[in-house]
């Protein structure tokens, strides 16, 4: 499997109580990690409002997505954050190198409260947003793998899967502590000011957070493992060659990704971060009220983490990371779909009462992921689909013949949807003329006696006399003003629907089984607890001192940056194509059920493995 060596268990240390000296590595080494996570997931908690800020020029739909893409570019790139800072750190040491990356995620963090928005520079405020998520993926990825390595070479034989569990608890207690902030900055401030400039404060405070971590950090010694291989002259002089290049290493990162890591972070993702996105986007409870319901099953759960890393001790790692996906595999659907029925029970009500159909040309629906901007969601299927998938509501997709425009059936009522396409001029003219000729109709058309349609067509003489008007001005202005007059026409249309249906705006607080919905949470804590209580230690014990810290880097940081940092974004495409609010659910299912696989078949056990060999 690798260099290292086995020892019977007759050779683990006996019990006895940590070190002073054990005690402050693991409380400095966590509280630092805690500060790392921290200003990582203040994005995602955020999600609304840097959406709002940052992403002001997009439609809703396509809006949602880039922001989703913008969270996910800090994962993207951490497996490139694990192989520069990977390397640093065994060809010069562990403390040394997160401090380097501590300063890069706490300076990153800090200037995103700082960056001025869409509304006051344009498209440079995405612009440098998505490059300082870059830079705190980087550094994330040089962090985890210095911590997990440095608390595990300072643990005694036997004891590494308690106290490398302090560290798995860093990346929840980092999101509730941004969870925590975030909501403290809300009740104090309000949410109107909040939402103007507030926002920024959790942000800000990333400076203090930084100072305190960097002052702990640096009374810290280098990990003993490191500095015996040191003084031997072992070290690697080309630690990704070693790592990488030979196969018998390469071999075990492959499956220490595929078996492990993959899996974990999938089933990690899913109950912490997805099951915020499906209680805010899908089930509409307000985002105050979620991130409490979020931040009180993070309390219930985290002590878990310790409970499985340290039975993880007595049994093995292997045998709690793969019933950790087994259990989240088998259950997930049942979890949401009770989410949804305590959470908000007046939209299951709709959701099996009221059908909604969308007929279109299934070659006109494209799967809406595009990750490189390379293509427009711009069609009518798409149009359509998108606005139902943002509404957390259910449809079935019915067959229609090519070159059909997309329509949604809600109940009676069919509303046809429409194209966004780039326009030719040919496409001007004739929408020019067509706007013209719908104007002179409406004018000619006489005041119907019932309110509600004298109503409607007061509204449709409007919006005709105002793309008129746009064309009046020129070109292709008077087209972009009756595309826009089109998509507020059906967002009108299809939110006078859904409430007719009965579909319901937001989640009633009244409605809401606040105990059950915690409930569900803690339980999808607990999966996480699981696969990710164990991992670090049973990653550090795979690979050799000298190419322990690039080695293990990779694998968990690709897991977790691709398999789990996409999770959102991936979950959101595979909604708006399959019509069914939990059809996301399937790609954290089969990823988890893959590790299972090949975990069980491949992977050996580590718990008795000597890390100083």
């Amino acid at each position: 499997m690798s260099s290292t060596t086995v020892l019977p268990s007759s050779t683990a240390a006996p019990e006895r109580p940590m070190t002073r000296e054990e005690k402050k590595v693991i409380f400095a080494s966590s509280l630092g990690t805690v500060f790392e996570w921290y200003d990582f997931y203040l994005f995602g908690v955020m999600f609304a409002i840097i959406k709002t800020k940052f992403f002001a020029n997009l439609d809703e739909s396509t809006g949602v997505i880039f922001t989703l893409l913008a969270f996910a570019a800090g994962f993207a790139v951490r497996p490139f954050g694990a192989i520069i800072f990977g390397r640093l750190g065994d060809l010069v040491g562990r403390k040394y190198t997160f401090l380097i990356t501590i300063m890069i995620m706490g300076l990153s963090t800090f200037l995103v409260g700082c960056i001025p928005t869409f509304a006051t520079i344009g498209i440079a405020a995405p612009i440098i947003l998505i490059s300082l998520r870059l830079l705190q993926g980087l550094a994330l990825g040089g962090e985890y793998g210095g911590a997990a390595t440095y608390v595990a070479e300072h643990a005694p034989h036997g004891k590494r899967g308690n106290y490398t569990s302090w560290i798995q608890t860093t990346a929840t207690v980092g999101l509730m502590l941004a969870l925590l902030v975030i909501l403290g900055t809300r009740v104090s401030l309000g949410e109107d000011t909040f939402g103007d400039w507030g926002w920024r404060i959790p942000y800000l405070l990333s400076a203090i957070l930084l100072g305190v971590s960097l002052w702990i950090r640096l009374s810290l010694n280098e990990s003993p493992a490191f500095k015996k291989m040191k003084d031997e002259g072992k070290l690697s002089k080309a630690p990704l060659t070693e790592s990488f290049a030979h196969w018998g290493n390469a071999k075990i990162v492959i499956l220490a990704l595929v078996g492990l890591t993959a899996g974990q972070a999938v089933v990690w993702y899913t109950g912490q971060f997805y099951a915020l996105f499906f209680l805010e986007k899908v089930l509409k409870v307000d985002g105050q009220t979620s991130n409490l319901l979020i931040a009180a099953s993070l309390i219930l759960g985290t002590p878990f983490f310790v409970l499985f890393g340290t039975l993880s001790d007595k049994i093995g790692r292997k045998p709690i990371i793969m019933a950790g996906c087994l259990i989240a595999a088998v259950s997930y659907f049942w979890i949401f779909g009770q989410l949804t029925h305590y959470a908000n029970p007046a939209l299951e009500a709709a959701l099996q009462k009221s059908e909604i159909q969308v007929t279109a040309d299934p070659a006109s629906c494209a799967f809406q992921f595009n990750p490189t901007n390379t293509a427009k969601f711009t069609s009518s299927c798409d149009i359509a689909k998108a606005y139902l998938a943002n509404n957390g509501l259910n449809y079935k997709n019915v067959d229609a013949p090519a070159g059909t425009v997309a329509s949604v059936k809600i109940g009676d009522v069919v509303i046809a949807s429409y194209e966004s396409k780039l326009l030719t001029n040919a496409d001007v003219a004739a929408a020019k003329e067509a706007a013209e000729k719908k104007l002179a109709t409406l004018k000619e058309t006489p005041k119907p006696e019932d309110a509600k349609a004298a109503t409607k067509l007061a509204d449709d003489l409007k919006a005709a006399e105002g793309a008129v008007a746009a064309f009046a001005k020129g070109g292709k202005d008077g087209m972009t003003a009756t595309t826009k007059a089109k998509e507020a026409s059906f967002k009108k249309a299809m939110g006078d629907a859904v409430k007719a249906a009965g579909y319901p705006a937001k989640a009633d607080p009244a409605q809401i089984n606040y105990v059950m919905v915690i409930v569900l949470l803690t339980l999808m804590v607990i999966y996480v607890t699981m696969v990710y209580g164990p991992i670090a230690a049973m990653l550090v014990e795979l690979f050799p001192t000298r190419i322990r810290y690039t080695s293990m880097s990779l694998p968990y940081h690709i897991g977790n940056g691709w398999f789990g940092g996409f999770l959102p974004a991936t979950a959101f495409a595979i909604i708006a194509a399959r019509g069914d609010i939990y059809s996301g659910l399937w790609y954290p299912v089969i990823v988890a059920t893959i590790t299972l696989v090949i975990g069980t078949l491949f992977i050996k056990e580590t718990k008795d493995v000597d890390i100083h060999a």
